[in-house]
């Protein structure tokens, strides 16, 4: 399974599904996979909304952050310092001011190791918790979009989309979907993820790709550890 938060759509290959090994789009940013002390840094459910907000947003200072988090601008200044010095979030150069300094999130997705679920303990209970926050903020945004939507206008409302599609694939199947669809989305990352361009504002794409809990499978030879149907970029 991967797990990715909402900054970039790549996702490592050290975090994706068997199978499943994909390499970030041309001049997308280089995302990291969480180790252990990443792990234990991050998780925190306000750091976790810190860099979430900061992603969705773009820079903010500490008190903007917590009039947004409904937190104190020492909290939220004390914690993006910790981001710091994990790599998480960096100050913004040539803006602000001693008293008041502007952050950024370090550019690049975040994925969680598969390997933390499995192992048990903290580690799991970090991922889980990382894990709950995105798909909280993921799930804040859609109940946004769709109780306030109205608000923007019918050019937003009428080009967005909410769709589920429902099939049967083998495990191979699964990974070739989820790689194309990922590589679409990394190409309008990378192309459009600083844009300035009049009339664009943040726009969150949010995927999941995964088998039900509970489905029959098919009776016949697994193709799994045979055949795959998508090319494997190695290294």
């Amino acid at each position: 399974m991967t797990s990715t938060d909402p900054d970039d759509g790549s996702a490592s290959a050290a975090d994706a599904a068997p199978g499943a090994d994909a390499a970030p789009t041309a001049g997308a940013a280089v995302g990291r996979t969480l180790d252990a002390t990443a792990l234990k840094a991050y998780a925190h459910p306000l750091r976790v909304a810190i860099v979430d907000v900061l992603s969705t947003f773009g820079p903010a200072t500490a008190s903007g952050l917590g009039e947004r988090l409904g937190e104190s601008s020492g909290s939220t200044s004390y914690h993006l310092r910790q981001l710091e010095k994990h790599g998480f979030v960096r100050e913004v150069e040539g803006r602000g001011t001693a008293r008041e300094r502007w952050w950024e999130r370090v550019p690049g997705g975040i994925s969680l190791n598969p390997d933390a679920f499995r192992a048990g303990g903290g580690m799991r209970a970090a991922s889980e918790l990382i894990q709950a926050e995105w798909e909280r903020s993921r799930r804040r945004l859609l109940d946004e979009f769709l109780t306030h939507g109205d608000e923007l206008g019918e050019k937003w409302i009428d080009r967005a989309t909410i769709s589920t599609a429902n099939l049967r694939l083998t495990g191979p199947q699964l990974a070739q979907l989820s790689k194309r669809l990922m590589e679409v989305v990394d190409e309008f990352v990378v192309t459009y993820r600083d844009s300035t361009e009049p009339g664009s504002r943040p726009v969150q794409a949010q995927l999941n790709v995964f088998p039900i809990m509970g489905g029959d499978v098919t009776p016949g030879d697994d193709s799994d550890s045979t055949t795959d149907t998508h090319d494997r970029k190695e290294g």
